[in-house]
């Protein structure tokens, strides 16, 4: 197969980050990104719904062949962590519905792919997801940068394993 199609998501439940890539004959081209945001006076479990819902219609109109979902990572505030574990545990839930392949990358693979460093910052990951892409303008926000960061590398991976 010449052609991949990979759903990058980087889980949140105030914004989750989504971004959408094909790897052609070995090379990442662009197809969208996005984010999904919820209102923080929401009701926590509609913010949930909410991500689920938008999550499961990007993946009705954009069909991708493999999932890339962030792994969790240290938090200092253990009810942000419970509360991103959720939403993470949501999205894994609505890409297995779709029987959709899931790869799942620590932060640090993520950098370490797209940069060669897995200490870069976001803007170093940002810089290099715009040069990759041959985008004209980095992707905002950096959730969605992030999400497109994690398909390129998620792809990659997916290839080496498939």
């Amino acid at each position: 197969m010449s052609s991949l199609r990979i759903l990058g998501v980087d889980p949140g439940f105030g914004r989750t980050g989504l971004g959408v890539i094909d790897l052609e004959h070995g090379e990442p081209a662009y197809v969208w990104h996005s984010v999904i945001d919820t209102p923080a006076d929401e009701v926590f479990v509609d913010r949930l719904k909410a991500v689920r819902n938008d999550l499961a219609e990007c993946i009705r109109r954009f069909t991708p062949s493999v999932a890339c979902v962030e792994s969790l990572f240290f938090q200092s505030n253990a009810k942000t962590a419970m509360k991103v574990g959720m939403a993470r545990g949501v999205i894994l839930l609505a890409i297995a519905d779709a029987n959709i392949p899931i790869v799942e990358v620590t932060p640090n693979q993520v950098k370490q792919g797209i940069t060669g460093w897995g200490n870069a910052d976001k803007r170093q990951v940002t810089d290099m997801v715009t040069r990759l892409l041959k985008l004209s303008e980095p992707p905002k926000p950096d959730d969605a940068a992030d999400a497109l960061a994690l398909a390129i590398v998620g792809g990659y991976m997916h290839k080496q394993t498939h």
